[in-house]
């Protein structure tokens, strides 16, 4: 049964970085779109970052662009997140999911993903 596993979650302080890993078992991730989500209570998930199966594609929103990585590391079967600059608004439980399908260009559709990891919560502390 395809498991992914997040970790790296936490309390960070304001301006920190924050590092987010996800790793799957019984999934390659080198092959597999990708996507880290968050989510607020009383709102909706949504998109941080994304990539797709080829590691060239990712995207990522508004909220986060210019300060997030989001990259593979093939050799640990894990996609990792990475945030700089963090502030208060990014606190959240995020949320790794990914997709047995192959496709090489991001896909940001949530209905997409096939598996979604436990999450992590995240809470920056100003």
């Amino acid at each position: 049964q395809v498991q992914l596993v997040e970790s790296g979650g936490g309390v960070v302080q304001a301006g920190d970085q924050l590092k987010l890993s996800c790793q799957a078992e019984f999934l390659t991730l080198a092959f597999s779109p990708v996507a880290w989500f968050r989510q607020v209570p009383g709102s909706q998930r949504e998109l941080v970052a994304a990539v797709g199966s080829r590691d060239t594609n990712t995207a990522y929103s508004d909220s986060v662009k210019g300060r997030a990585t989001i990259s593979k590391e093939h050799l640990k079967n894990t996609v990792v997140l990475s945030v700089n600059n963090l502030n208060t608004e990014d606190t959240a439980v995020y949320y790794c999911a990914a997709s047995r399908t192959y496709d090489a260009n991001v896909v940001t559709n949530q209905s997409f993903y096939d598996y979604w990891g436990q999450g992590t919560q995240v809470v920056v502390s100003s």
